[in-house]
């Protein structure tokens, strides 16, 4: 049994209360829902229970209620969180359901969605919580029976006495419940007796998604509430004059409001908006680099070649590794910007009053939304209110605040509600993207195919630091230097999914199967020669768990059947990040001539899986979007203006390209880790790895279907 130490009663304090008999318990957590059929509400069910700055509430029903303090945008949090309490509490899962919580961080900890830190964080909290609730209502039911704690048995929100033959539901004990002293140490379940967790649960939200209920900002209406749709000035340049007499003749457009290097348009509807953007004529002039990709190219190259270099990491003695090896391997691999397209374009509602105001809409950060509407307005960030939706989408462009503050900006100008919404060209030409980033990799081999040295030197444009310095293969080579260096740009860019990652990965897993073909060696067994090194003897220091990795590798080669069908050609690939491991394998088949991608094996080590239909979403989805972006997937530049606008021009992966994907999972025992984002970063080196095998060509930059390796490559997918 897990014990988890000193839950104070100050800590039980400010989180539990009563009020007319209901329960209302919590700590640092998020959501649930029904899917089955309800008899009350889950607004008449509050109604009974009154509650107030609360997390968990039991009402008189026995009804089991969480609010969701943070944003769902369909990394499943909103199922798999309440499941972990669900588990601690005993409750009954047919009788738990969700409340999305606004903004509140005196209430909440950790209220925003990225980085797949969201079951990490709160794995403990969520644990402790349910159990925290389940031993007030043991506690309560054996005052009101009039018998000991110990022999009471709580099975899905019922509470039994099998000596004396009594049993009630939750919602019989609550108000006793509530007045109950807390535990200084809670008990939590032994993870072999869980009945919850590690089944597959469906989505709470689906049948509302799926019967077109209004759960997102793109589906949210207040009465009296103008719209606005946003003409931005290209990268690097502002406003010099605007005629905006075009647009203020359309039908339907009530006013033109200019701020900043944009301008809006306004009006009773979206639809006259569209069009009246269009008519506005504005004039930019340059207010910095105005750049275009034949700059990022040059810039690359000149960077590359000897740009001012901020060094990672030192290990060894890199210069005489690559005097005295017998064979050096080197390869510049490059990627291109990239929107985050969410399949719902931005969008927000504000409702500036004076010095208050009012926010509503899709956002990873609801905390920054309100502390950039705060200093902009000059007000305390107190007087802000956020409501958060349901997210169709987001990958990391809402981690920004620009489009909440565009709406801040007109809402001020008209003295109106008013609800921003962007159009799909504005997605692609107003965004803050994915770097572009260039990698250039060395690696000394000696005689017997042992790499000995390993350089790499990342630039990017407003990337930050392009590497992950500690990761593999740090720490399983004598002599290695890795450095990162930065271009500012006036081309605005945000975290990717995976961000940094999801081309290092590439890139890495890419050059490293270029090594082990020129050390003369398996591509899976160079990478576990490799691990067995840091194993035994690391060299500095290791930001990666070496046994999971090791796992992950080898499970993949087994579920892969890796190396023997000889008429099965296979890439492999595996890489850590965001806390868990993910191996995968690449199938592809000659057939007629053509190479064909029949299948891709994922295996994944994200710790325990709280919900297996969840996870396996989150791992499809990954895949499917990094096969997406790796092979088809370009945004380039003319004068600070993106050249694709669309869908028509940026291209997607479409669903009959999507091979059959395999996954399965490593129990190693750990607590819950990341998964929103760690099956994305190996997908493009496993299938570049497997088009190499099966013809030759080597892949070094993305999109791949852009490269003339690939130009005559008539690569097809077809699922099995």
């Amino acid at each position: 049994m897990k014990t988890v130490t000193k839950a104070s009663r100050r800590d039980f304090l400010k989180i539990a209360g009563t009020t007319a008999g209901g329960l209302f318990i919590g700590f640092n957590w998020f959501s649930c829902d029904s899917p089955k059929v309800e008899v009350l509400s889950t607004e008449e069910i509050l109604s009974q229970a009154k509650s107030f700055n609360s997390y968990l509430s039991i009402s008189p029903t026995g009804d089991v209620v969480i609010y969701s303090p943070n944003p769902e945008l369909g990394q499943n949090i909103k199922t798999s969180f309440p499941m972990v309490v669900a588990e601690e509490l005993e409750a009954d899962w047919e009788k738990v359901r969700v409340v999305q919580a606004n903004l509140d961080t005196e209430k909440y900890d950790r209220q925003l969605t990225g980085g797949s830190g969201a079951m990490p964080h709160s794995w403990e909290r969520l644990r402790k919580a349910g159990a925290t609730a389940k031993f007030v209502l043991v506690a309560a039911a054996a005052k009101t029976w009039n018998v000991p704690a110990e022999e009471i048995t709580v099975e899905k929100g019922i509470i039994s006495h099998k000596e004396s033959g009594k049993s009630g539901h939750f919602g019989e004990f609550v108000a006793e419940a509530a007045i109950m002293t807390v535990p200084e140490e809670v008990t939590l379940k032994d993870k072999k007796d869980f009945k919850i967790i590690g089944t597959p649960v469906k989505n709470v939200d689906a049948k509302d998604m799926y019967t077109g209920k209004p759960l997102y900002g793109i589906d949210f209406q207040r009465e009296g509430m103008k719209h606005a749709m946003v003409q931005r000035a290209p990268f690097g340049m502002k406003i010099k004059s605007v005629d905006d007499s075009a647009a203020r003749s359309v039908s339907g457009v009530t006013d033109v409001v200019q701020f900043g290097t944009s301008v809006a348009v306004v009006g009773n509807t979206t639809w006259p908006l569209l069009k009246a953007k269009k008519l506005l004529k504005v004039e930019y002039e340059a207010d910095g680099a105005v750049e275009s990709t034949a700059d990022h190219d040059r810039l690359f190259a000149e960077l590359m070649a000897k740009g001012k270099a901020d060094v990672k990491r030192k290990d060894g003695n890199v210069d005489a590794a690559f005097k005295s090896a017998a064979k050096v391997v080197t390869a510049e691999y490059q990627c291109p910007f990239l929107a985050h397209s969410p399949m719902e374009p931005e969008n927000f509602f504000a409702h500036v009053q004076g010095d208050k105001v009012e926010l509503v809409g899709p956002t990873q950060t609801p905390d920054r939304a309100r502390q950039e509407t705060a200093q902009l307005l000059g007000i305390p960030p107190e007087n802000v209110t956020v409501e958060i939706t349901r997210l169709g989408g987001g990958f990391g462009r809402r981690l920004r605040a620009d489009y909440v503050i565009e709406a801040v900006e007109v809402s001020r100008a008209i003295n109106a509600p008013v609800k921003v919404t962007w159009s799909r060209e504005d997605e692609l030409t107003g965004g803050a993207y994915r770097p572009a980033v260039r990698y250039r990799f060395e690696a000394a081999l000696d005689t017997n195919g042992t790499m000995i040295g390993y350089k790499l030197r990342g630039v990017g444009m407003n990337a930050g630091n392009t590497t992950r310095e500690n990761n593999f293969p740090s720490g399983a080579v004598d002599n290695l230097l890795i450095e990162s260096i930065e271009h500012k740009s006036t081309i605005t860019t945000n975290a990717w999914r995976a961000p940094i990652t999801n081309f290092l990965a590439y890139a890495e897993q890419s050059f490293l199967d270029e090594v082990a073909l020129a050390a003369g060696k398996d591509p899976v067994d160079f990478r576990m020669e490799l691990l067995n090194r840091a194993k035994t003897n690391p060299v500095g220091e290791l930001g990666y768990d070496v046994d999971r990795m090791i796992g992950v590798v080898k499970t993949a080669a087994e579920k892969s059947n890796w190396g023997k069908n000889p008429n099965v050609k296979q890439g492999f690939s595996v890489y850590f990040s965001h806390r868990s491991y993910v191996a995968q394998v690449a199938d592809i088949e000659v057939q007629g001539g053509s190479p064909v991608l029949k299948k891709v094996t994922a295996v994944t080590d994200c710790g325990m899986v709280v919900n297996p239909t969840g996870a396996n979403h989150q791992v499809r989805g990954g895949i499917v979007d990094g096969m997406g972006h790796a092979m088809y997937t370009n945004l380039t530049f003319e004068n600070g203006v993106p050249k694709q606008r669309n869908f028509d021009s940026y291209r997607l992966i479409r669903m009959k390209e999507v091979p059959e994907i395999d996954t399965h999972f490593v129990d190693s025992g750990f607590d819950p880790t990341g998964l929103g984002e760690p099956a994305l970063p190996p997908t493009g080196g496993a299938i570049a790895n497997a088009i190499f095998a099966a013809t030759g060509r080597r892949l070094r930059s993305q999109p791949f279907i852009e490269q003339k390796e690939f130009s005559d490559i008539k690569l097809e997918i077809r699922r099995a």
